[in-house]
């Protein structure tokens, strides 16, 4: 395997970077177009994903975009680490806010944590395209399966 700076295990979101980091940052903008560009900036703190991971097995099925989803669990610490990968900025932004509340979480708390609540929170599913919204929680149902395979 080609040595690369993707390392699964040193994502900042979910870590530096939490839900309640973005309620937060969300609640303060006054517009969605403010919103928007702030969910494109958060997905740009992705590191890219190295084309081998990018396999039939972790494609993402529902999304609109190209979605990939790597996840790696750590036994010695019951840690769940996670990387999403897609080919559309808004995506990537929204895979970015995904992942403020699941990655580095035991596989447990994954899979008991209430993402229709966070993205009621934070208004997120009423102002994307039904296409878009389907995406977003196909990508939580992957993530909460994979964790719940584990817990």
């Amino acid at each position: 395997m080609p040595l690369t700076d993707f390392d699964i295990r040193d994502i900042k979101l979910g870590r530096d970077v939490t839900a309640e980091d973005v309620c937060e940052d969300l609640e303060f903008l006054d517009d969605w177009e403010e919103r928007y560009r702030y969910i494109i900036d958060l997905g740009k703190q992705l590191p890219p994903m190295p084309e081998e991971l990018r396999t039939e097995e972790r494609f993402v099925r529902g999304c609109q975009s190209q979605v990939w989803l790597v996840t790696d669990y750590d036994a010695d610490s019951g840690i769940l680490y996670l990387a999403v990968e897609s080919d559309a900025l808004i995506v990537r932004g929204l895979a970015a806010i995904i992942l403020t509340a699941l990655n580095g979480k035991a596989p447990k708390d994954v899979a008991d944590y209430d993402m229709d609540a966070f993205f009621e929170r934070i208004d997120l599913l009423r102002h994307l395209s039904p296409t878009r919204g389907n995406g977003l929680l196909s990508m939580v149902g992957r993530i909460k399966q994979e964790a719940a395979a584990l817990s």
